[in-house]
């Protein structure tokens, strides 16, 4: 899933209150899409996922939209799909040291058997 990410010039004063909306929407939408990706452990494409996320966040950036009162909600809901995603990324991280492990014990375990042999 790519979402476009087009050459307008973001700032403040041209990016009216639509387009920013659609720059959140559009972040939204990427995190969601991350979650999802991470569940499947598709890692490759929520690498891909957060590039694009990147881009818009510049973006939002430029159009100062995170200082601004009427996009609390928006960036209260992203900073909840940002921590998900997150704590979903570190609970696979944690997995994925606890199977390494076993297959190191697993390792010595054969290793040991092999030289008793």
């Amino acid at each position: 899933m790519e979402f476009s990410s087009s050459t307008t010039d973001w700032s403040l004063d041209s990016a009216s209150i639509d387009e920013r909306m659609h720059l959140f929407d559009n972040l939204q939408r990427l995190l969601e899409k991350q979650i999802e990706m991470v569940r499947k452990s598709d890692f490759r494409n929520v690498e891909a996922l957060a590039e694009q996320a990147d881009s818009i966040v510049e973006k939002i950036v430029k159009t100062k939209a995170f200082e601004q009162p009427e996009f609390d909600g928006q960036r209260e809901y992203l900073t909840k799909l940002y921590r998900r995603l997150e704590l979903i990324l570190s609970a696979g991280k944690d997995s994925t040291g606890r199977q390494l492990r076993q297959v190191g014990n697993l390792r010595k375990t054969l290793k040991a058997y092999r030289n008793s042999s």
